[in-house]
């Protein structure tokens, strides 16, 4: 199946598109892409290395999240619409930055959901060349479990007017 680029499910705007490429959305699962490269979405984040700091994992892995709640919206007709964030759990990383023309895949997966909230297991690996056979070889780089929120519209106006006081 052919997807459109990630912004196109994301209720954002450049620069704070991390992600390039969506691989594929299941019914439960996401996978999306990014190169961490300067003339790449991630360019505005990169150190003077051209490394992205790690940190970056998880805004990563919900973007791939808002990917897969945007396409499966999308599928009902609606557009995308902001969810929050409420943590990370577990979150480990391999690496303090993710080096300068690495290619980094995001995986989420739904483990359960209701009205609201969600949590999703999220992966991301990073290409690290040929193995033996002249296969592409990875290695997952990060891992965590993310909880988040979905709310409804005039929730959202009552907390961006409550931000704004």
């Amino acid at each position: 199946m052919n997807y459109l680029a990630a912004e196109h499910y994301l209720p954002h705007a450049a620069p704070m598109v991390l992600l390039e490429e969506v691989l594929e959305v299941g019914e439960n699962t996401a996978c999306c892409r990014v190169r961490v490269s300067p003339e790449g979405v991630l360019a505005p984040f990169l150190d003077q290395q051209g490394q992205l700091p790690a940190w970056f994992a998880i805004e990563l892995m919900a973007q791939t999240v808002g990917v897969w709640s945007g396409w499966h919206g999308e599928q009902n007709g609606n557009k995308p619409r902001v969810g929050m964030l409420l943590g990370g759990r577990a979150m480990k990383c391999t690496m303090a930055t993710f080096p300068a023309g690495s290619l980094l895949t995001v995986n989420v997966t739904l483990l359960l959901q209701d009205e609201k909230l969600a949590s999703f297991e999220c992966e991301i690996s990073m290409n690290t060349g040929l193995d033996n056979a002249h296969r592409a070889a990875t290695q997952a780089v990060a891992q965590a479990r993310l909880n988040t929120y979905r709310p409804e519209t005039e929730e959202l106006k009552t907390l961006i007017k409550g931000a704004a006081l």
